[in-house]
This record gives C-alpha cells, structure tokens and sequence, in this order.
C-alpha cells in the first residue's frame, strides 16, 4: 500500500473516531442535564445555557481534531 493511501486511511479513523468520542461526549452531557432538570425543574434554564455552551465547545473541538487529521493527511 502506498504512503498517501495510508494517510487517507489513517485520516478517515481519526475524523470517525472524533465524531464518535463528540456524539458520545454531547449524549452524555444532555443525559445528565435532562436528569438534572427531572430533579429541579426551575434550574431548567440555566441548565439549558449551560448545556448549550458545553455541548459547542464539545463541536469545536471535534471540528478542530477532524481538520488537524486532515491537514496531517494532505501533508
């Protein structure tokens, strides 16, 4: 196999595995909110805020990572 072959492979991994370890991170975070939210119902705003601030900083890194890989990969 080819050396450019291999980093369009290895590229391919590293975005998936961002995707996934982001969609894992965000379900996580908006469990624990709706739990928090099922508990104290009139924290619900502020949990909203907050879960969303998280959950964009959670996509920014996740955007950040995808393109490193695919910067490395063009490289």
């Amino acid at each position: 196999m080819e050396p450019q072959a291999l980093s369009y492979l290895a590229a391919g991994i590293g975005a998936s595995v961002t995707v996934v370890g982001a969609g894992l991170g965000i379900g996580k975070l908006a469990t624990a909110a709706l739990e928090s939210a099922g508990r104290q119902p009139e924290a619900y705003s502020k949990l909203q805020t907050m879960m969303i601030i998280a959950a964009a900083l959670i996509e920014g890194i996740a955007l950040f990572a995808e393109v490193i890989s695919f910067l490395l990969a063009l490289k």
